[in-house]
């Protein structure tokens, strides 16, 4: 059951709850932070420490699937910047010990309600994009208008997290802050829940083998995952050898990416099944999966294909993919937009895959276990 501001402060305590934990994030569907952010709460909760989960946009599924030390709490507010009087009031009413705010907003909305609520919270923000990628192209007065604020009040959160050294470096440039103000911590992608679920059944005719291999996309159907270089990458691909495509995923782009593989000729070996709850099993079971983004942070699907022991190919955006593949160690890296790179490196890989245990061993580090600890460092509970 969410608990609700005015239903705390009939409640109110006292003093500064030394074990407690306040993470702030906006529920804004079903994808990647909400689901890294979720895996953190649960490892707090593990560790023996309370968690609030202030909620801003609180009817996603996943709130559905806490574990008993983490109470949801609705701030009663559909926007981020909504968010500010109620978060004024919990922090006044409540006293965390630490409080983290996921995502750009919620970092500024924290950083004033903290000042306004007038109590000694640690405030930790989280990002996980490359916000120069993101609003390269874009306006001017755009531009300014994100990055700005972040340079009047990102000095005022005590430690930033960053999911890869890409995002840290960009923050870095955008805010001006100190280095040892920003920490990379990896994110909490493996956990045993993870592992159980890629072994579970597809519900899909072509992951039952049957000799065509499999390629697998998976993300959002928009411009940043540039599906439309995968698909032509898959069309030269087809030349080559018998193959199928499957990107996971829903969006505004779905019609313009079904009419080019209509166009390319290879609409019977493209398939868009949409929004999958579980996309690790076709992970598992794929021959290769293939991320094709302009731009990231620190892209969870590749980190999760690879947990499975599944070859992977990806563009060389900013930031994230470099990281995690080492260079491209583990992997080939191609330019972004690189429709003959893409296909070459998906043939390659074709024929001669990776070993699946190097695989799981390059990204240990992205173990909700290590991620924990990373983040209760950042949030001043471990040295």
């Amino acid at each position: 059951m969410t608990a609700s501001i005015p239903s705390l402060l009939n409640a109110a305590g006292t003093g500064h709850d030394t074990d407690r934990i306040a993470i702030l994030i906006s529920f804004s569907g079903e994808g990647g932070v909400e689901r890294m952010i979720l895996n953190l709460a649960e490892g707090f909760a593990a560790r023996g420490l309370a968690v609030d989960l202030l909620a801003i946009r609180s009817d996603s599924a996943h709130l559905g699937q806490l574990p008993e030390r983490v109470r949801p709490i609705d701030l009663g507010a559909g926007h981020t910047n909504l968010a500010l009087r109620p978060l004024v009031r919990y922090l006044r009413t409540e006293r965390p010990r630490a409080l983290l705010a996921a995502k750009d907003r919620a970092i500024r909305v924290a950083a004033i309600a903290r000042r306004l609520a007038g109590v000694e919270v640690r405030l930790t923000g989280r990002l996980g994009t490359n916000l120069s990628a993101a609003l390269q192209g874009k306006p001017a007065l755009q531009r300014w208008l994100r990055c700005q604020p972040m340079r009047w009040i990102y000095p005022m959160v005590d430690r930033i997290v960053a999911v890869s050294e890409g995002v840290a470096e960009d923050t870095l440039r955008i805010t001006g802050l100190p280095r040892e103000r920003v920490t990379v911590v990896r994110n909490p992608v493996i956990t045993p829940r993870l592992m159980a679920m890629g072994q579970e059944p597809v519900d899909h005719p072509w992951f039952h083998d049957d000799g065509v291999p499999v390629i697998l996309g998976a993300g959002r159907l928009t411009g940043q995952k540039d599906f439309a270089t995968l698909i032509r990458a898959f069309a030269h691909v087809r030349k080559e050898r018998p193959a199928r495509l499957v990107i996971l995923g829903e969006g505004r782009l779905r019609p313009a990416l079904e009419d080019l593989a209509a166009e390319l000729g290879i609409a019977t070996d493209v398939d868009l099944p949409g929004f999958a709850p579980n996309p690790y099993a076709y992970m598992a079971r794929a021959a290769v999966f293939a991320l094709s983004s302009r731009w990231e942070g620190s892209p969870n699907v590749l980190t999760e294909a690879m947990v499975m022991g599944t070859p992977v190919v990806a563009t060389d955006c900013p930031s994230g993919p470099r990281e995690i593949l080492q260079g491209g160690r583990y992997g080939p890296l191609v330019a972004m937009g690189d429709v003959r790179g893409l296909a070459q490196a998906i043939l390659d890989t074709l024929a001669a895959p990776p070993d699946r245990t190097g695989l799981q061993e390059a990204v240990r580090e992205y173990s909700v276990e290590e991620s924990v600890q990373g983040y209760l460092r950042a949030l001043g509970f471990t040295d």
